[in-house]
């Protein structure tokens, strides 16, 4: 019954912008912390950023602090991660996750992550 659909993935030139978006539904949304992660080929899969329940703490990736802004809107039960200034080197696919923490702090790291999207392919090109 939990669902988390990621969409506004697409391919953009070098120095572009996009913007994520993740609406997740079945749960609590303000009882989770939600984080976007993303894998590219060949690579392990990393934590981009995360917020808390209520917006109030989030954390970056250093290679993405000041490029990338994640927010959330529980009213809409949707996340968002805006991204700037997007390099070749940010593409990946980019999952949305939910954690179970209804406390003022969240984890960039994958294990306890309790429900994860599909994807949405980023592509930068040079």
């Amino acid at each position: 019954q939990v669902q988390v659909v990621e969409s506004g993935g697409g391919l953009v030139q070098a120095g572009g912008s996009l913007r994520l978006s993740c609406t997740a539904s079945g749960l609590t949304f303000d009882d989770y912390a939600m984080g976007w992660f993303r894998q590219a080929p060949g690579k392990e899969r990393e934590g981009v950023s995360c917020i808390t329940w209520s917006g109030r703490s989030t954390s970056y990736a250093d290679s993405v602090k000041g490029r990338f802004t994640i927010s959330r809107d529980n009213a809409k039960n949707t996340l968002y991660l805006q991204m700037n200034s997007l390099k070749p080197e940010d593409t990946a696919m980019y999952y949305c996750a939910a954690h179970f923490r209804p406390y003022n702090s969240c984890s960039r790291s994958s294990p306890g992550y309790n429900y994860w999207g599909q994807g949405t392919q980023v592509t930068v090109s040079s």
